[in-house]
């Protein structure tokens, strides 16, 4: 239980390095809380028009949700760790990216680090919840209507295709549905905007 513990902390902390901010600073750029949507996430960092920025955003972000789950994966059953502390620890990197301890708990909607938890828990679901993100991404034009719809369809792909509904690991099942919930809560001002119409297009500028 304490091993357990101290692994979901640790996963919380790599969570709750806001890279958006870490890398904007590093490169000279201009904090992304203070423009746009004041979002610290990768599609933000775009805005300040540096693609590599947001890239090497994108990357360290999706890694911060990886590296906690693959590394209990790697050494956790010598400590008695399995897979209930792997998703308490993607749940807890993801929760760290959306209130980080070390940025006043003022965080991004964790769409990248969500996917690379997904990519450890499951690598084949993982690659499916890309696929979805990309192909609704394609259809629609909306990155947040992607990001969506790829975190609220990833648990019910994994309960629907992982062998049979109790085969499913209940921990992974459980910690996939926490975190779409809150991937979703997190966009609630995109949903108004796609209601009313106004929400931006991917290849689409804003106007004024």
């Amino acid at each position: 239980m304490l091993w357990s513990l101290l692994a979901t902390l640790a996963a919380y902390l790599v969570g709750s390095l806001s890279f958006a901010v870490i890398v904007s600073r590093a490169m000279g750029l201009s904090d992304p809380r203070t423009y746009g949507s004041k979002n610290p996430g990768a599609t933000n960092v775009l805005r300040s028009g540096s693609k590599a920025a947001a890239i090497v955003t994108l990357l360290l972000d999706a890694l911060k949700g990886w590296l906690p789950v693959m590394l209990i994966k790697w050494f956790g059953p010598a400590w008695g760790l399995g897979e209930g502390t792997q998703a308490l620890a993607g749940v807890a990197a993801f929760v760290g990216h959306l209130w980080p301890v070390f940025f006043r708990f003022k965080g991004g909607k964790g769409v990248a680090t969500a996917a690379g938890v997904l990519l450890a828990l499951q690598p084949w679901l993982g690659a499916l919840a890309l696929g979805i993100w990309l192909v609704v991404a394609l259809v629609s034009r909306y990155v947040s209507l992607a990001s969506m719809a790829a975190a609220l369809l990833a648990p019910i792909c994994y309960l629907l295709l992982d062998g049979t509904l109790w085969q499913a690991n209940a921990d992974k099942a459980i910690a996939m549905a926490t975190m779409a919930v809150l991937l979703v809560y997190r966009h609630s001002e995109n949903i108004n905007r796609l209601v009313a119409g106004t929400e931006s297009k991917l290849g689409r500028k804003k106007k004024g």
